[in-house]
């Protein structure tokens, strides 16, 4: 009986001690995601960064074609023109709307 005892003991200490390691090895594996996720992140905000700026300078360089006289742009040249006039006019009538 007491055999029998020590035996389950050892039994049960052995799967403690293999459940411990495999615990270990999984927090060094979540530990290791978490960094890469967190790079990962870091990487996507820096690029959605360059992308936004490489966009606004696409816009710039077909405002400046347009500007410059180039007929594929001058569509775009009027829309922009408009969109300005456009937000003139709804400062203009703010101003007014608040006795300026």
């Amino acid at each position: 009986m007491l055999s029998e005892l020590e035996n389950n003991f050892s039994v049960l200490e052995k799967k403690i001690l293999s459940l411990y390691k495999s615990y270990r090895n999984l927090s060094e594996k979540h530990a290791e995601l978490s960094d890469e996720l967190q790079k990962l992140k870091e990487d996507y905000a820096e690029e959605k960064r360059r992308n936004q700026i490489l966009v606004e300078e696409n816009k710039e360089l077909k405002l400046y074609s347009a500007i410059s006289g180039n007929a594929e742009h001058n569509r775009l040249m009027k829309n922009h023109i408009n969109r300005l006039v456009k937000e003139i006019d709804m400062c203009v009538s703010e101003l007014q709307n608040n006795g300026l």
